[in-house]
């Protein structure tokens, strides 16, 4: 065997972004180097047919073995060497030599065609072999497989040491290969993951612009079906950046005044000496600055809807001058002594408890129960967790496309942290999170981790713990705790989207080993 022939195979195989590519190749270049008959690699997996394997006798560990991946080599009795299938195709760890070889991590050659350490010396000898290597394939202290090659014609030390550094470059590029699978896997699951969410967007949508299949939002839009075909008065309560407006437009949408405008005055931002002109206008030189007729906001609306927005901020004073235009339809322009007619719909909300501020004595208590005709109460983004996805997917779209910029994935690890935080600003905070982690994002992956340390500063610390060292026991306990819940919350699934090792941010095989170290048996899915 030529070092240069060696070389140029490891430069090959490293440029394989497929493990079956690797081992193909791997076994083909061997086999076509001087005086190599026969060319092998076993891959270390998960036992699979311990059933029925001829070796099952001698396999102390059922749990996985060696299988024959790769096979090349030319004949001299006719059989088919490319065959996987045949009598050795799964080989026991630390059984025969092969299986020594992976356990051991150590080489072997056999140069000697006497030598008892033949299996079949009847075979040897139709083939004409008279020499074997066997070469571990070890990549960051874990054993992927073994490389064997058989030889009719002897091979010496140095071949013996080439062969050892091949089979280390082998083991890294098959490696290499199977990150690259995995990450294309990966890609794919969340391509499809997103074009999940999207349909799920896209169905949440038929209510008009709220998005959301939740339960509890499913009973408030239940209630905006009701009400929206009626002209009773609305109160939407909720906290702040629940997507009030969004509702009372919903409501305006769906009733017989849908054709008509949608005025909305927020009672809040009013000055008291405004709130007059505000709300009914004024006429030509009613006052200093009045330099023309203007009409005030039910007069805008009449006809359609009006809502009044953050209606607790309004104040008490002024709440009487409100109450006869919701009660009478009827109002006066500043400076004008005719009485006008209006005819509006009344949607008001507030994030307070206008309840609790009647018996304050900071609310009208005929203006409440003038409002408080139809109450909705829109649920905190906290009480609709299952809504998030479908949130952050819409927002992601249309954020990307306002400022046209190529829309990040949303991987299921972006969703679950998404769904564990309070957020106390609810939808619009919801909102303004997404739109930094896209604008960081650069159209690849969501940034969330810098678009959620911009809230570090904003949000209350979490406590200082204590320092405590804990003993090798506590620390098990607590690990073996940590994937109990992993698999709960994953219905006992370890693989796939959703699965407790994507939930881990772990590789599943590497879950399934530690699971097997803490002797847990995860619970079958239901």
């Amino acid at each position: 065997m030529h070092l240069e022939a060696l070389q140029d195979l490891a430069l090959r195989i490293s440029g394989e972004r497929d493990v079956e590519a690797v081992l193909r190749q791997v076994v083909a270049g061997l086999a076509q180097q001087p005086g190599v008959a026969l060319a092998r690699v076993w891959v270390v997996k998960p036992g699979d047919i311990c059933e029925s394997c001829r070796m099952r006798a001698s396999c102390p560990d059922q749990t996985s073995c060696l299988h024959l991946e790769a096979s090349a080599g030319s004949s001299l009795t006719g059989e088919r060497w490319s065959r996987t299938d045949g009598d050795f195709r799964r080989m026991p760890l630390a059984r025969l030599k092969v299986g020594s070889i992976a356990s051991d991590r150590t080489g072997l050659l056999i140069s000697d065609p006497r030598s008892e350490q033949w299996a079949r010396p009847d075979w040897l000898k139709s083939e004409r072999l008279i020499s074997f290597v066997g070469q571990p394939l070890v990549f960051r202290n874990e054993t992927l497989g073994v490389l064997a090659v058989f030889r009719r014609e002897p091979i010496d030390e140095q071949e013996f040491r080439w062969l050892r550094m091949f089979a280390d470059q082998a083991a890294s590029a098959i490696a290499n290969a199977r990150a690259f699978s995995e990450l294309d896997r990966l890609r794919q699951q969340l391509e499809s993951h997103n074009a999940y969410l999207k349909e799920e967007v896209d169905a949440a949508l038929a209510f008009g612009s709220i998005v959301g299949r939740s339960r509890v939002l499913h009973r408030v839009l239940e209630q905006v079906e009701d009400v929206a075909a009626t002209d009773s008065t609305v109160l939407i309560l909720g906290e702040s950046g629940t997507g009030k407006e969004l509702l009372a437009k919903e409501i305006h949408e769906r009733s017989p005044r849908a054709h008509k405008p949608f005025v909305r005055v927020n009672c809040s931002a009013i000055p008291r000496e405004m709130f007059e002109s505000e709300f009914f206008g004024h006429v030509r030189g009613a006052f200093t600055g009045a330099m023309r007729d203007r009409p005030g906001r039910f007069q805008t609306a009449n006809g359609g809807t009006i809502f009044l927005d953050e209606i607790g901020d309004l104040p008490l004073e002024l709440q009487p001058r409100l109450l006869r235009v919701l009660q009478e339809g009827e109002y006066e322009r500043v400076g004008e002594d005719m009485t006008r007619k209006v005819d509006v719909r009344i949607i008001a909300a507030t994030n307070q408890n206008l309840a609790e501020a009647v018996r304050a004595r900071r609310f009208r208590e005929d203006l409440f129960y003038r409002l408080n005709v139809f109450p909705l109460e829109l649920p905190p983004l906290r009480a609709r967790t299952d809504d998030i996805p479908l949130l952050a997917t819409h927002t992601i779209a249309e954020v990307s496309k306002r400022l046209r910029l190529q829309p990040p994935t949303l991987s299921p690890a972006d969703v679950a942290r998404l769904q564990q935080y309070e957020w106390p600003g609810n939808i619009r905070e919801l909102k303004n999170v997404i739109e930094r982690a896209v604008i960081l994002s650069k159209g690849v992956r969501l940034r969330l981790d810098v678009a959620f340390g911009d809230l570090s500063a904003t949000t209350t610390p979490a406590p200082e713990m204590p320092e405590v060292i804990l003993t090798d026991r506590e620390c098990r306990a607590r690990e073996r705790g940590n994937l109990m819940k992993a698999l709960q919350r994953a219905d006992g699934r370890i693989y796939g989207p959703g699965g407790a090792a994507e939930l881990l941010a772990i590789n599943p095989t590497t879950l399934a080993s530690r699971l097997r170290a803490l002797k847990i048996t995860p619970p079958k899915p239901r």
